[in-house]
């Protein structure tokens, strides 16, 4: 099994869509038991709570349960746990690179080439824009590893 961490701020809008969105687009393609998705924030602001509910709202529309995420603060062992952690933003990767642990810098990458932008200050039209970035991201990374992920051992 793969696992991915999905890494924004707080841990509230950005990062547990993209969990979302992904472990529901993975189960759908049959790679539940290929891939495990994880979220979490840079910062402990959110620590405990559920996403924003304009998050868990915008989601829900769309088919995406978050309601029973929980936010949480990246850990040093997460580099440990993780196979790949993901950054939100181009801030996010260059603060996990720093805080990653000798050799592990590598296993940082951009969730996408552009920004995933934060909606937590805007309307409700910024959660709708950062769910078609998701959603169209999600596709393309599960296209990427799908092929691989069958060549460990089929549906």
């Amino acid at each position: 099994m793969r696992r991915i961490l999905l890494v924004c701020t707080g841990n509230i809008c950005r990062s547990p869509t993209a969990e979302g969105v992904l472990r529901a687009r993975a189960a759908a393609r049959g790679l539940r038991e290929k891939l495990h998705f994880d979220s979490a924030g840079l910062h402990g602001y959110h620590v405990g709570e559920p996403p924003d509910p304009r998050t868990i709202r915008a989601a829900s529309a769309r088919g995406y349960d978050l309601s029973s995420l929980r936010a949480r603060r990246v850990t040093p062992q997460d580099f440990d746990r993780f196979d790949l952690l993901l950054g939100m933003d181009s801030s996010h990767v260059e603060a996990l690179r720093r805080m990653a642990p000798l050799g592990s810098a590598a296993k940082v990458e951009p969730f996408d080439v552009e920004d995933v932008e934060d909606p937590y200050y805007g309307g409700p039209e910024g959660f709708e824009r950062v769910l078609d970035q998701i959603e169209r991201r999600a596709e393309m990374l599960l296209d990427a590893w799908f092929p691989y992920l069958l060549s460990l051992g089929g549906r």
